[in-house]
């Protein structure tokens, strides 16, 4: 090689590095300057529901700490994986967040999905965790949990429970419950929570695990019977009803849970904006009473601990749903 090409070989090395090095520091600006437009949650399911109010409550106090709007998109359908399909597949740039509700780590385990359900996504944080009420119609003459699973064991196959639809989040519920406590009750299943409480309040059928928001005026009417709420700790709203735990089934509980996630790949800088912005929004005024509206408590946290809990589930409905040989609809 004649000196002549040398010199002309390291201006040319020079050049690219150069412009990489250019092209580093404007990403890192654009990344600093995060966000610069509008920042979109997609939310899997029709307004006016559970992961629809937490996604409207958040995304007020979110975008005052951007400093940018945050809008919410419904975008309902196929169990909630239309809208986890379109968040996870925009872009990865941090403009397009999705709500992710307890049934999204349910889904990998009954529906053929295009992503993966943990390995293609950044996690953001937990939003939100609350309990689901176990209740039954007051006809049914038990008082506690222990004198259900008694009776469902002198009757095995009597009783009927319901839930919002095969493959529902209530629907795992209730199954991982049976299973602990090692009983057969026939599930039947409803388009959704409120026919399931309307035929539980008319004694159709005697048995429903429900969220606070939909259950709880229906046991403080007296139309339905709390028995345990799922969650380790007790519901402030019903503080004289046990946990699943304090009810003599030690292994058992289920976190009704919300989270904000993206797709696999944003930078880490916004990544960590994010995660700091929700874990604020979280603690500004309203947040805590609004919550508590839907019987929720604010979560927060950081990404990796949202992350290892998507983990954890997919893997625990996925032993679920095949040892109990549960099928999407």
């Amino acid at each position: 090689m004649s000196s002549q090409q040398k010199i002309g070989r390291r201006k040319l090395v020079a050049a690219l590095i150069a412009s990489s090095a250019l092209g580093i520091t404007a990403q890192a600006g654009a990344q600093a300057a995060y966000p610069g437009r509008p920042v979109k949650i997609v939310v899997a399911f029709a307004p006016g529901g559970g992961s629809d109010f937490i996604a409207r409550l958040l995304a007020v106090k979110l975008g005052d700490r951007l400093g940018q709007p945050v809008i919410v998109e419904n975008r309902p359908g196929a169990g909630g994986n239309l809208g986890a399909e379109l968040a996870l597949k925009a872009p990865a740039d941090g403009y397009t967040l999705f709500l992710a509700a307890a049934s999204y780590t349910v889904n990998p385990s009954l529906y053929k999905l295009s992503f993966d359900s943990v390995k293609d996504i950044t996690p953001i944080a937990q939003l939100a965790r609350g309990p689901f009420i176990v209740a039954v119609n007051p006809k049914v003459p038990v008082n506690s949990l222990k004198e259900l699973v008694d009776m469902a064991k002198k009757q095995p196959g009597k009783l009927t429970y319901g839930s919002a639809g095969n493959g529902s989040i209530v629907h795992m519920a209730t199954e991982y419950f049976l299973d602990t406590a090692g009983v057969d009750i026939v599930h039947a299943p409803y388009k959704g929570t409120s026919p399931a409480l309307t035929d539980a309040i008319a004694g159709h059928i005697q048995l429903v695990f429900g969220t606070v928001a939909s259950t709880l005026p229906f046991v403080k009417s007296g139309q339905l019977k709390a028995l345990a709420v799922t969650t380790p700790k007790r519901l402030a709203a019903l503080p004289e009803v046990p946990t699943v735990i304090e009810a003599g089934f030690p292994t058992y509980q289920v976190i009704n849970w919300h989270g904000l996630i993206a797709p696999k790949g944003i930078p880490k800088e916004i990544q960590a904006k994010l995660n700091k912005a929700v874990n604020e929004a979280l603690t500004a005024p309203g947040m805590e009473a609004g919550m508590a509206q839907d019987g929720l408590t604010a979560a927060g946290g950081k990404p990796e601990e949202f992350g290892a809990l998507l983990k954890s589930e997919v893997d625990r409905w996925g032993a679920l749903a095949k040892k109990r040989g549960i099928k999407a609809e």
